[in-house]
């Protein structure tokens, strides 16, 4: 005697459920896929064409209530801002934070400017600038 098959015929129902999920899932992923895609675009679009203003220290010297730095900015001709300096002493502790403006009509600034600290500052940092 012989047993019968527990399978259904290929073909004959439409696809399984497994099959169907198989589907669903693979199209969840890809719009995932492309939101993700879009996502890392529009940050990357604004982090490189919403920064304006960027700025790099050349030089600094140190006395024992200010730091000398030697900054370089670059930014669009039209656009005015701000960049922020530190000075830290030995220990690793703040002495000194100020914000400079940058309103010129010019694309790149060279400029020599005093830090104020409340002692010897070792380092001159540039935490960064910013566009208004």
């Amino acid at each position: 005697m012989s047993t019968a098959s527990t399978q259904l015929p290929e073909g004959r129902y439409g696809p399984s459920a497994d099959q169907r999920a198989d589907r669903k899932l693979k199209v969840i992923g890809g719009v995932l896929g492309v939101a993700l895609l879009v996502l890392v675009g529009w940050f990357a679009y604004y982090y490189v064409g919403g920064n304006k203003i960027s700025a790099e220290v050349i030089t600094f010297s140190a006395s024992d209530n200010a730091v000398k730095v030697h900054l370089e900015v670059r930014k669009d001709r039209d656009a005015s801002g701000y960049c922020t300096l530190r000075s830290q002493s030995a220990d690793g502790g703040e002495v000194g934070r100020a914000d400079f403006r940058f309103d010129q009509h010019s694309s790149r600034i060279d400029k020599v400017l005093t830090l104020r600290t409340t002692a010897r500052g070792t380092t001159a940092e540039l935490l960064g600038c910013h566009a208004d």
